[in-house]
């Protein structure tokens, strides 16, 4: 369905717009699979896509913007009546936009923003990225007390927003607590595999017993220092605190393991309330809010985390 010629006939004889799930071909721009979460949010997408009836036109872009903005390109010469982004910078993407907006085309960001116009795009859906941040370091205040306590982080992608902003709520949440002192922040791009290498230098800069916590931008990065920290020779969980984002699978097997201590979750059903918002916007015109925002829980010990494992290890992670 071309969504334009459609937008002229329905001009042309004074009716109202209909659009149906079933007639539409959406463009899905992610930015790779560098993690559990990621894979999950790729799996959800396809299923809300399918479920409506959407012919889902997906493009992996390796973690490269580069890729992103190519696909984007090629959706719009496609004329697809939508494009769905999950942008893995921030900045860099005015010109793209710009042209998808002279094609009429519009356009949902999913689960990170950009730094552009609020116009050139339908709206966002994603979680209180700064929130997610705030409520790791609040868990850390209350979890150390009084103690001293020196923290190493583990930061996305360099320029991404979640790492931005993650970063910036974590800060916040210690702010005031002279005992807490972030001593090493170094990125692990959001990847197993560097999480480990990069805990395994902080290991050896610091001194594993002169670190007492890791905050971790995403669970996947905290499951490769969980394997740096077992080899070594300390225990994960106890003599180094873990607290990271997504509530992965993973994560909550490491937390009913003993060998995490908490996560705060980031769905990863993004697509359902970007779909709800833009076959709403095709049926009659209605205009989405600009931030569609998403639910964050934390989880602890206290939860039953092996069986929250159970239920969400066939989701896609």
């Amino acid at each position: 369905m071309n969504i334009k010629a459609t937008l002229m006939a329905s001009a042309v004889a004074l009716s109202p717009i209909v659009a149906h799930a079933a007639d539409l071909t959406i463009g899905f721009s992610q930015i790779g699979s560098e993690s559990g979460w990621r894979a999950a949010e790729t799996t959800v997408t396809r299923q809300e896509a399918e479920k409506r009836g959407i012919e889902l036109k997906f493009a992996d872009a390796q973690q490269k913007q580069e890729n992103q903005i190519k696909a984007i390109r090629s959706f719009i010469a496609q004329g697809v009546d939508a494009i769905l982004i999950a942008p893995v910078v921030a900045t860099g993407w005015d010109e793209v936009l710009e042209e998808a907006q002279d094609a009429d085309i519009p356009v949902i960001l999913l689960d990170r923003t950009v730094d552009a116009s609020d116009d050139l795009y339908l709206t966002a859906v994603t979680s209180d990225l700064v929130h997610e941040g705030k409520v790791a370091g609040e868990w850390l205040v209350s979890e150390m007390g009084d103690s001293d306590c020196r923290i190493v982080e583990l930061q996305g992608t360099t320029g991404s927003s979640p790492a931005i902003d993650r970063k910036t709520g974590f800060e916040q949440g210690i702010d005031g607590h002279a005992n807490l002192e972030i001593v090493r922040s170094q990125t692990g791009d959001f990847t197993r595999s560097q999480g480990k290498v990069v805990m395994e230098s902080f290991l050896k800069a610091e001194g594993g017993e002169n670190i007492c916590a890791l905050y971790a931008h995403n669970d996947d990065m905290a499951v490769g220092a969980i394997q740096a920290i077992k080899e070594a020779g300390l225990k994960p969980g106890e003599d180094i605190k873990i607290v990271a984002i997504d509530a992965v699978p993973d994560a909550h097997l490491a937390i009913a393991q003993g060998e995490m201590n908490a996560t705060i979750e980031l769905t990863p059903n993004m697509a359902g309330p970007a779909l709800d918002a833009l076959e709403a916007y095709l049926a009659d015109g209605t205009v989405p809010p600009k931030w569609i925002q998403t639910e964050s829980k934390l989880f602890t010990a206290s939860d039953d985390n092996q069986s929250i494992y159970e239920m969400k290890k066939d989701l896609g992670y």
